[in-house]
């Protein structure tokens, strides 16, 4: 990978250089997290994916366009065929200098060594609990240690950077932050905390009642750290703190308390080839037809990626109180 091209033709209405693209490759996924969607869920038909080729078509078009980082999400990203393979073509994009993963971790343990190999160089992971039998309530039928397993395979494998990621509910987990903190500082890992987001219906609690905010994260945290505000690196919304005696840190991503939108800097591709402007507005493009439309003409897509980039709103409307403003599942968006 090399450094990202000096210009960008992405930028939105708002003067933002959009810089960072995050890939869904599938809605799939093998576990089925409470915050994340309903019990019983329908998928997509796999005829309505996206190709790996035409996700790599893509991936090369927002490359050439100014994109210099990539995230491949899901769903879990993982469990669809031949994904390792596609992420080592994107690997080879030239101007691509950051290629990150989301995942869960399940797949980790066969997995690891060759997403290392092609080029993965900043891996997030899921991690809700470190309690078997909670971990199981939040992900419906997850194993802890097929995770933990993964956890150490992605150590091992030496990625640069590991982030754990926790969704911190109350009444299900807000008890563990400093478990889970410890937990990653430990092992030389990021960990970040995030206020849940209000995509689609789910019928397993009251968002509103179960919201944690990060300001409470934060002060639980202080009964046993020494934190201290530092810079974000400005490739997410992560907002990190240095510890104390510790190399990593501790971050939050905060859409209701600290609204992060005005450094927004992403966009998301879903399974489909939709092209999402906001991860809580429902602005958005449909690539695929013109994908089809024009197999050996890249400048139509283009044009239509530009187009999309008018659509790109300030920021979400988030409302935890009410119905869900976004009804797509966060599978469905991509991470």
């Amino acid at each position: 990978m090399t450094d990202a091209p000096s210009s960008s033709e992405l930028i939105d209405p708002q003067g933002r250089i959009i810089d960072y693209l995050r890939i869904s490759v599938t809605d799939r996924c093998d576990l089925r997290c409470i915050y994340c969607m309903s019990e019983k869920m329908s998928f997509l038909p796999r005829a309505q994916l996206l190709t790996l080729e035409e996700i790599h078509r893509l991936a090369r078009i927002f490359v050439e366009m100014g994109v210099g980082r990539i995230r491949i999400t899901g769903g879990e990203p993982l469990v669809r065929r031949n994904v390792v393979s596609l992420i080592q073509r994107i690997g080879e994009l030239p101007g691509l200098h950051t290629l990150c993963l989301t995942t869960n971790a399940t797949q980790l343990p066969q997995h690891a060594e060759p997403l290392k190999s092609a080029g993965v160089s900043r891996v997030n992971i899921s991690l809700d609990s470190l309690r078997p039998d909670r971990f199981r309530r939040i992900t419906r039928n997850g194993d802890l240690n097929r995770v933990l397993r993964g956890i150490d395979a992605a150590i091992e494998a030496g990625f640069p950077r590991i982030k754990i990621n926790a969704v911190i509910l109350k009444g299900r987990n807000e008890d563990e932050v400093i478990d889970l903190a410890r937990f990653a500082l430990q092992r030389d890992l990021d960990i970040s905390y995030i206020e849940e987001m209000p995509l689609g219906q789910i019928d397993d609690h009251d968002r509103a009642e179960a919201f944690c905010s990060s300001d409470e994260i934060l002060e639980r945290l202080q009964q046993a750290f020494s934190l201290q505000p530092c810079p974000g690196e400005g490739g997410g919304p992560s907002r990190y703190h240095a510890v104390d005696g510790y190399r990593a840190r501790i971050g939050f991503i905060s859409p209701h308390s600290h609204n992060f939108c005005a450094s927004c800097n992403r966009v998301r591709l879903t399974a489909t080839g939709r092209l999402l402007l906001c991860l809580g507005q429902e602005h958005s493009v449909e690539l695929r037809p013109l994908l089809r439309a024009h197999p050996l003409d890249d400048e139509p897509v283009r044009q239509g990626i530009r187009d999309a980039l008018r659509l790109k709103p300030a920021g979400h409307d988030f409302d935890l109180a009410g119905i869900p403003v976004i009804q797509r599942h966060m599978n469905a968006t991509g991470g």
